[in-house]
């Protein structure tokens, strides 16, 4: 895409929902991180069947620390990788409520400490909770990135970069969750639904035109 193609799909976007937010629950920082954390390999739909259950028994690291590993395993079962989950929240809880006041830190090298955290959940957790201009680049990014041309890359982290050059300033903030939306319900995998597209003009993709 060129420059004035990228200021136009995200002014459009922008237009068309000029608050996107994330589709998980939570009414916290640190519910954020939980449910962030849990979201590998499920839908938000299944984390926030889970966390709802899970939040009401315990929402603050030292009280979920509290729980024990079992119990939360517990919680989350229904979701995939739920043992390693379990094992990793437990002791992400531990280190927040022991070193960080209960409190989630601000800082790519905190979060990233963090077991079970890894650059796309701190990119979520610095985008979504501390508006810091950060990409978090899942499927869904990488797949519209490339087939549309927006910001083509050959890996997660390449596309990332690539984003945060490519996007225009206004709108970098809100930008993941406008992609992610795009992606999930309009720009899918298999049959890309063109025909209710709202950037078509903007797109680059080759198939759209056989």
């Amino acid at each position: 895409m060129t420059k004035d193609e990228i200021e136009a799909f995200f002014t459009i976007l922008q237009r068309e929902n000029p608050h996107p937010t994330t589709e998980l629950n939570y009414s916290s920082t640190f519910e954020l991180l939980v449910a962030v954390l849990l979201s590998a390999q499920s839908t938000d739909v299944g984390v926030n069947k889970a966390t709802v259950h899970l939040f009401k028994a315990a929402n603050k690291p030292d009280t979920m620390y509290a729980l024990g590993e079992e119990k939360i395993r517990d919680y989350i079962k229904t979701l995939g990788l739920y043992n390693g989950k379990a094992a990793n929240l437990y002791q992400t809880c531990h280190i927040l409520a022991t070193q960080y006041n209960n409190e989630v830190p601000d800082t790519r090298e905190a979060l990233e400490a963090l077991p079970g955290v890894g650059r796309k959940t701190a990119n979520v957790i610095l985008n979504t909770a501390f508006r810091q201009p950060t990409m978090a680049v899942d499927t869904h990014i990488f797949r519209l990135s490339n087939r549309t041309g927006l910001a083509p890359g050959k890996d997660v982290l390449e596309v990332e970069q690539e984003l945060l050059k490519r996007i225009p300033q206004s709108f970098l903030l809100d930008a993941h969750h406008w992609l992610i939306l795009h992606g999930r319900y309009t720009c899918v995998a298999r049959k890309p639904r063109c025909g209710a597209c709202v950037v078509y003009d903007q797109c680059q993709f080759l198939e759209k035109t056989e």
